[in-house]
């Protein structure tokens, strides 16, 4: 018999996902989920297999009925940015706003939410807003000063103004 458990549902689909699995993560994952919806770990994880396996829509279904009882999770916002912007080279300016909404919120509870100022500056070097862009990267190596693509876009950002 198979054990359909939650808890080894979420256990397994969660490590599978941190090795680098999203394909293999999320049949358990979805199982873990439909068995407890309000599970709020349990969804970032399954809208984080979805994000990685390019089902952007999905992740935002997974992730948007969970505002009300994670909204002060910072992964969440994360998340719930990253499944909004979707493919950052086709994301239309209505899924960029939602996604930079998303992840302002992710650092009004973390300041230093991983990776989420970078992502803000990317979506607003791609918009061509580079003062903009420029905030957001240096923001980005104040959370995180080794980060060396951060470093890199803001020196090039920079460079602009000297052209």
């Amino acid at each position: 018999m198979v054990d359909d458990s939650f808890d080894r549902l979420y256990r397994e689909g969660s490590q599978l996902l941190q090795q680098g699995q999203p394909a293999e993560a999320l049949p358990l994952l979805v199982k873990a989920h439909k068995l407890v919806p309000d599970h709020v770990d349990a969804g970032i994880n399954l809208g984080a297999a979805y994000i990685l396996s390019k089902r952007f829509k999905r992740a935002v279904e997974v992730l948007e009925p969970m505002r009300e009882f994670a909204a002060d999770n910072p992964m969440f916002w994360t998340n719930l940015g990253a499944a909004y912007l979707g493919n950052p080279v086709l994301a239309r300016d209505e899924d960029q706003q939602k996604a930079i909404k998303a992840f302002q919120h992710a650092l009004d509870i973390n300041p230093i939410a991983p990776n989420v100022a970078y992502n803000i500056g990317l979506i607003y070097r791609d918009r061509k807003e580079y003062d903009d862009a420029k905030y957001w990267f240096d923001r980005a190596l104040k959370a995180d000063p080794d980060d060396a693509h951060a470093r890199q876009i803001l020196e090039k950002l920079r460079g602009l103004d000297k052209e």
